[in-house]
């Protein structure tokens, strides 16, 4: 049975949206599936891991309505490898789908698709927003590289979403440095916050890609759940107290100056290929007029770059993570960032000049 015929990246593209989400080896097969369904000829393509679940429109068909599930990535791969113009044809018989292009014909398993196990949706919406799909994805891009990666501490393993009044925050932090990003909204909303999962966050920025399209947000209970260019995010949220991220901001760090950011990550990029593999310790020197990195490595290397800089205040050295530096150059798009340093025990504050909307933290380290 002719179940859907389409040229190859209107199936692609849906495809692509949801399958970042699959996992490869799941204790349940039927997980490494996406289910495809049609009803009143349009499809809807959808993936889950029980944590996150997508689902998007996919071609038009015109053979009534049907529910399917096979191997995502399988079903991926080969829509890729076929040529951009080719017109795809999908038959199933007998627990069997078979796609056809051209001189192409492939045969693949499916699994019934009352097995799937859906996410249960909730349907009490606690807070509803929106803004530019530009805007969110901006702000996620100036925080969430400071996301911790499988800390014991599990709340850190994502990403603080608040929203208060007409704004709305972002903040992550793996202990070792903090990213906090604010913007207006048009809302006028109570004080609620949720996290967010890693890999929830990952996927949206992917999905981001309608610049001046909206995304609505809408806060459930235990859950959140986006919705994008037809397509719907739905994620459990991580359950815990993320820090009091006011508390970590320093406010009285005294040796103020501004510098080029693509000066300095281009310094810190170049005095980087000789840190030691393993700490990836550089030290920052600020003097008058000068700011000073520094790299040396186990095998007596070294490297130090230099920076003209308008600063009066008096000399510091002081140790950091080169990564952690880096990290937050490369995501800001800025010309010039304002780094704001104390003693050498204290933590330093990145800054974009006259805007109050962002801010970095990055604790020192020992070197």
């Amino acid at each position: 049975m002719l179940i859907l015929q389409a040229d190859r990246d209107s199936l692609l593209k849906p495809l692509q949206t949801v399958t970042g989400i699959v996992e490869r080896r799941h204790t349940l097969p039927v997980l490494s599936n996406v289910l495809l369904e049609s009803r009143n000829g349009q499809t809807n393509i959808l993936a889950t891991d029980l944590e996150i679940q997508i689902n998007t429109c996919g071609p038009e068909s015109q053979a009534g309505d049907f529910r399917i599930t096979t191997n995502a990535k399988k079903f991926q791969d080969i829509l890729r490898a076929l040529p951009e113009s080719a017109i795809v044809s999908l038959d199933w018989e007998d627990n069997r789908l078979t796609m056809n292009a051209g001189k192409s014909r492939f045969a693949l398993q499916t699994l019934p698709a009352e097995d799937f196990p859906l996410m249960s949706v909730g349907e009490d919406v606690s807070t509803q927003f929106s803004l530019t799909q530009e805007m969110f994805k901006n702000m996620l891009s100036q925080v969430q590289y400071s996301m911790a990666v499988q800390d014991i501490r599990y709340y850190l393993n994502g990403l603080l979403m608040q929203v208060e009044g007409s704004q709305l925050r972002l903040v992550s932090t793996d202990g070792h440095r903090l990213a906090y990003a604010a913007a207006e909204i048009e809302a006028d909303l109570p004080k609620s916050e949720v996290i967010l999962p890693r890999k929830t966050v990952l996927e949206l920025f992917k999905l981001l890609n309608h610049p001046n399209e909206n995304i609505s947000i809408e806060l459930l209970n235990n859950q959140v759940r986006f919705q994008c260019n037809n397509t719907v995010i739905v994620s459990k949220v991580i359950d815990g107290k993320f820090p009091d991220f006011n508390r970590v901001i320093p406010l009285d760090n005294d040796k103020i100056f501004l510098v080029s950011r693509t000066q300095l990550l281009g310094a810190l990029e170049r005095a980087s290929i000789l840190a030691n593999e393993k700490f990836r310790g550089a030290r920052l020197f600020l003097q008058p007029g000068l700011l000073s990195v520094v790299c040396s490595n186990n095998e007596q290397e070294e490297a130090r770059e230099e920076l003209e800089i308008a600063y009066q205040g008096d000399a510091l050295e002081v140790g950091f993570n080169i990564g952690y530096l880096m990290d937050v150059l490369r995501n800001i798009h800025t010309e010039d960032m304002q780094l704001a340093f104390g003693d050498a025990n204290r933590s330093t504050l990145f800054t974009i000049p006259n805007n109050p909307n962002f801010k970095y933290i990055v604790m020192p380290m020992r070197i």
